[in-house]
């Protein structure tokens, strides 16, 4: 055990002694742990960094950007806007196959893309905001 581990030990046994960390949010509660498990254990670090601090890779931007535009379609009664909307959707769609070095369709990878989206926005329900 390194020295650092031995005094950050101790500091937390003296915390505990003197109820200092009884009374902490959450108390009581089991933790809320980020699933990790697909990404590689060098880069888990990084990634949490990342995310914690609301940088999101460009794929994932435009994958928001999707989601909005898809949203905005979807309510749009002006013929011209929705024309507009499909558009820009198609432009988004192609620029996101791009990204993703390959000619895919976006439709069978729609429900990863939400997931993933959701997991980088902190387990948020719903798709990409």
């Amino acid at each position: 055990m390194w020295l650092i581990d031995r005094l950050a030990e101790e500091h937390i046994r003296e915390a505990q002694a003197c109820g200092v960390l009884d009374k902490l949010p959450g108390t009581g509660k089991p933790l809320v742990l980020d699933d990790d498990s697909t990404v590689p254990e060098g880069l888990r670090a990084g990634y949490r960094l990342l995310r914690n601090s609301g940088y999101l890779v460009p794929e994932l931007l435009l994958c928001q950007e999707i989601s909005r535009v898809e949203q905005l379609l979807a309510q749009a009664q002006d013929p011209d806007r929705r024309a507009g909307y499909s558009r820009r959707l198609a432009w988004l769609a192609s620029s996101l196959n791009l990204a993703r070095r390959g000619p895919e369709n976006l439709q069978l990878q729609q429900a990863c893309f939400e997931w993933l989206c959701r997991r980088v926005a902190g387990g948020k329900d719903g798709v990409c905001e």
